[in-house]
């Protein structure tokens, strides 16, 4: 099955919520007016489109749909349509190696699998990955990287659980630096956005690797849960004001009916969505792209 298929697939329940809705509006629409763009500004919002980005998107309508003179729903649904991808596209600056990418996270959105997925995905692309076991506090964690490694055929540097994360950063960078490594990347702690310290020590992480490797370029990628919704945006918020946040990894889409949330993080935050997790496969995680998550969604 391709992946556009698993992503449709994937996003079953939030076509229930979000798209079956939006067609029974069209479908019973005779006249756009004002009930027409309130229905669906609910509709958005109720798939965790997030209150903003929903208004942007139906003010962008309304004035498409006078400028154009369009009198027909079904008209004015593939115009929705396309404002939709629209908003979500965000530039991206292109990948540069060496290569530090700095996996954050509250604990259970599946950050471990994550970077063991990310790890296969460049080694495919013909690039050299190593893993740095950054996790120390939970026990699981280490042995957990660690089938990933194997089952990648990567490196990994590790050291006692219990010990100082940032010290296990720079034995890693150290070592990348040596092999002539393409991409390290740092599996951190899951921390709770809301407690100082574990931000602190993830900035205290961050500027080790700016010290110790100035020429690689680095990417903090935030793991979401889609399931959790709204609450996801706020970590989301709380991660991007303790630490600089280049791009999201959306897991879980198949799981939820709130699938619209992928709209309000590029929206809300002009953070974008780089990688979305449709399934537990090895082959479930793949880039995201505005126009064909819509498709799907469609």
């Amino acid at each position: 099955m391709g992946f556009f298929q698993r992503l449709k697939d994937g996003l079953s329940k939030t076509r229930g919520n979000f798209t079956a809705r939006v067609d029974d509006l069209v479908e019973n629409t005779q006249f756009i007016d004002d009930d027409f763009y309130e229905e669906l500004t609910d509709i958005l919002i109720l798939s965790d489109a997030g209150v903003a980005a929903s208004e942007r998107i139906i003010e962008a309508l309304k004035h498409e749909v006078s400028d154009k003179k369009i009198r027909d729903a079904k008209e004015a649904r593939e115009v929705f349509k396309r404002l939709i991808v629209d908003q979500m596209k965000i530039g991206r600056p292109p990948l540069r190696w060496p290569m530090v990418m700095l996996v954050v996270g509250v604990n259970g959105v599946g950050k471990t699998t994550t970077v063991g997925k990310l790890a296969l995905r460049f080694q495919e692309l013909g690039r050299s990955v190593m893993l740095a076991a950054a996790d120390t506090f939970r026990a699981a964690a280490d042995e957990q990287l660690r089938v990933w490694a194997e089952r990648a055929h990567v490196p990994m540097i590790s050291q006692a659980m219990g010990s100082d994360p940032a010290a296990v950063v720079y034995d890693a960078l150290q070592a990348a630096k040596a092999r002539k490594t393409d991409l390290l990347i740092v599996d951190t702690a899951g921390r709770l956005h809301n407690k100082k310290n574990l931000m602190d020590e993830l900035g205290k992480i961050r500027r080790i690797i700016d010290r110790e490797y100035p020429e690689a370029a680095v990417r903090s990628m935030l793991i979401l849960d889609a399931t959790t919704g709204q609450n996801g945006l706020q970590q989301a918020r709380q991660f991007k004001e303790a630490a600089e946040i280049n791009g999201i990894v959306l897991t879980k889409l198949d799981g939820t009916a709130k699938g619209g949330i992928a709209i309000a993080i590029q929206q809300e935050l002009q953070i974008p969505v780089w990688y979305v997790g449709v399934g537990e496969g090895i082959d479930d995680l793949q880039a995201f792209d505005p126009e064909e998550f819509v498709n799907a969604l469609f």
